[in-house]
C-alpha cells in the first residue's frame, strides 16, 4: 500500500494531483469506464473482503488511514479536517491522546463525522476493481479450459504453441492453477511426458508442472523411470530455463515420501546437476543445482556415485564464492560425502579443502560452522600429520580458540577443544603456538 499523502490524490499517468473535491466534481474517482457495481450486485460486495483480495494493488493515497497506512472501510472525519478509519482513532483517543494525528493540532471538538463521500468513493472504486480481476480470472479460467480439450486434439508444433500459451497463463494467473487442479490438468500434462517426447514439449509441460501444488498421486505418476529419465535428458540439454525447473521438479518429487531414490541415482543426472552448478554464465541455476544436489546426497546409497564423478574438487572450488543459503547447501553435501572413505579420501586430496573450508569458521552462521567444523575432523583424522599442520597453517588453530570464546553451542565448542587438541599434537610447537598468536602467560 502507499504512503498516505494528506488531502491530496496522485491520479498517474500524467503526473496530475487533484483535492479529492475536484477528484468527485470530475469523476476520477468512481467515475466512468471500467465494470461498475451497482444494483443488486452491488449489494453482495464486501468491502472488507475486496480489500483483502486487492491487496497488491495500488490504492489511491485518499483512501488510506494515516495512521494504520492501511485501506478505511469506516472513514470518519474530526474537527481538523483530517478523515482517518473509525477504529484507528478511536484506539488513538483511548491512549490519552487528544490531538490530530497528522497535524499533532490540539483538538477544540471531540466529536466524529462519517465521511459518508469517502465510503462511497473507496466502495465504488475497489468494487470496479474487485469486478474486472473477476471477469480476468472468469476469463482466464475459461480459456484454460479450452487449451485443456484443445491438447487432447494437437500435436507436433501445434501443441507446443498452446502448451506455451498454457505455460503463460499458469505462470500470470493464479485462478489458472486451480482450474487445472480441478480439471484433471496435471494428470493430462503428466501423460505428455515419456519416451517419445520431443524435449520442445518436454521443455513446456514440466515448466508449467514446476508451478503447480502436486498431490501425492500426481507425484507417483510423474516418478515414473521414462518421465525422470525425459527429465534428466532435459538437465543435460535443455536451455538454463528448463534445466532450473527439470532440476526444481525433481526435488518436489522427492519430497513425497513415497519417491524411490534407486530413479535418482543415474550418473547422468549427478553429472548434469554439477554442470547446472559450475555454470558460471547462468548463476541462477546455483542455488536449485545446489539443493537438488543435497536432497540427493542425504542418501547414503547414492554418495560413492557423487564422489566417482569427482564432485568434491569441483564443490570445494566452489566455495569462496558461493551466498549463504548456497553455501550452506555445498557444506551440506561435502559433509554427506566425507560420512564415506571415498569422500574423506577425496577432501584430503584436493588441496583447497583445508584452506576454503577453514575460512568460513564463524564467518556465515553457526550451522555452517558445525558443517566446516565435521568437514575438517573428518579431514584431520583421516591423516592428523599430514592435515593438522596445513590446517593450523590455514588459520584453523586461531578460528577454533575463536568459536571456544564465542556464543556458539557447547557442542561446537567441545567439537573445535577436540579439534584443537589434535592439531596441537600433530605439528610443531613453534608452528602451533605462532599460528595461534597466544600470549606468553598462555604459553
Amino acid at each position: 500500500m502507499p504512503m498516505y499523502q494528506p488531502s491530496m490524490l496522485d491520479v498517474g499517468g500524467g503526473g496530475q494531483v487533484l483535492d479529492l473535491d475536484t477528484a468527485v466534481k470530475d469523476g476520477i474517482l468512481g467515475g466512468g469506464g471500467g465494470v461498475t457495481a451497482t444494483g443488486a450486485v452491488a449489494q453482495k460486495l464486501d468491502l472488507k473482503k475486496m480489500i483483502e483480495e486487492l491487496n497488491s494493488i495500488e490504492v489511491p493515497p485518499v483512501f488510506i488511514c494515516p495512521i494504520s497506512l492501511e485501506p478505511m472501510q469506516d472513514p470518519v472525519t474530526i474537527c481538523t479536517g483530517q478523515t482517518y478509519e473509525r477504529t484507528n482513532i478511536f484506539k488513538w483517543f483511548s491512549l490519552g491522546h487528544y490531538t490530530c494525528p497528522t497535524t499533532m493540532q490540539e483538538l477544540w471538538d471531540d466529536s466524529i463525522t462519517p465521511n459518508k463521500t469517502l465510503y462511497h468513493l473507496i466502495y465504488r472504486w475497489f468494487s470496479q476493481k474487485y469486478l474486472a480481476l473477476k471477469k480476468r480470472s472468469e476469463d482466464v479460467q475459461g480459456r484454460v479450459l479450452e487449451i485443456l480439450e484443445t491438447m487432447k486434439k494437437v500435436k507436433g508444433q501445434a501443441r507446443v504453441q498452446v502448451l506455451k500459451e498454457l505455460r503463460k497463463l499458469v505462470l500470470n494467473h493464479a485462478s489458472s492453477k486451480k482450474t487445472m487442479m480441478d480439471n484433471g490438468g496435471v494428470g493430462l500434462m503428466s501423460s505428455l511426458l515419456g519416451p517419445l517426447t520431443t524435449h520442445a514439449v518436454g521443455s513446456e509441460v514440466v515448466g508449467i508442472l514446476v508451478n503447480l501444488s502436486l498431490d501425492s498421486e500426481s507425484k507417483s505418476n510423474l516418478m515414473q523411470p521414462s518421465k525422470i529419465s525425459l527429465m534428466v535428458d532435459m538437465l543435460n540439454e535443455g536451455s538454463i530455463e528448463t534445466k532450473i525447473n527439470c532440476t526444481k521438479l525433481i526435488e518436489n518429487l522427492m519430497m513425497d515420501n513415497d519417491f524411490e531414490f534407486e530413479v535418482v541415482s543415474s550418473l547422468s543426472l549427478l553429472v548434469g546437476l554439477l554442470r547446472l552448478v559450475r555454470d558460471r554464465r547462468h548463476q541462477n541455476g546455483l542455488q536449485p543445482g545446489l539443493g537438488l544436489l543435497n536432497a540427493i546426497s542425504s542418501h547414503v546409497s547414492i554418495r560413492n556415485s557423487i564422489v566417482s564423478i569427482g564432485a568434491v574438487p569441483q564443490l570445494v572450488d566452489l566455495l569462496p564464492n558461493l551466498n549463504p543459503d548456497c553455501l550452506e547447501s555445498a557444506l551440506s553435501i561435502l559433509d554427506n560425502l566425507a560420512s564415506l572413505p571415498e569422500g574423506r579420501l577425496a577432501l584430503k586430496d584436493c588441496p583447497n579443502s583445508i584452506p576454503n573450508v577453514v575460512k568460513l569458521l564463524i564467518r556465515v552462521s553457526e550451522n555452517c560452522t558445525r558443517l566446516a567444523l565435521s568437514i575438517l575432523g573428518a579431514v584431520c583424522r583421516l591423516a592428523p600429520e599430514e592435515c593438522a599442520s596445513i590446517a593450523v597453517e590455514a588459520g584453523l588453530a586461531a578460528k577454533l580458540l575463536l568459536v571456544i570464546q564465542s556464543g556458539c553451542s557447547p557442542t561446537l565448542k567441545q567439537q573445535s577443544a577436540e579439534l584443537l587438541k589434535l592439531c596441537s599434537l600433530n605439528c610443531t610447537a613453534t608452528l602451533f603456538i605462532s599460528k595461534c598468536k597466544l600470549t606468553r602467560t598462555l604459553q
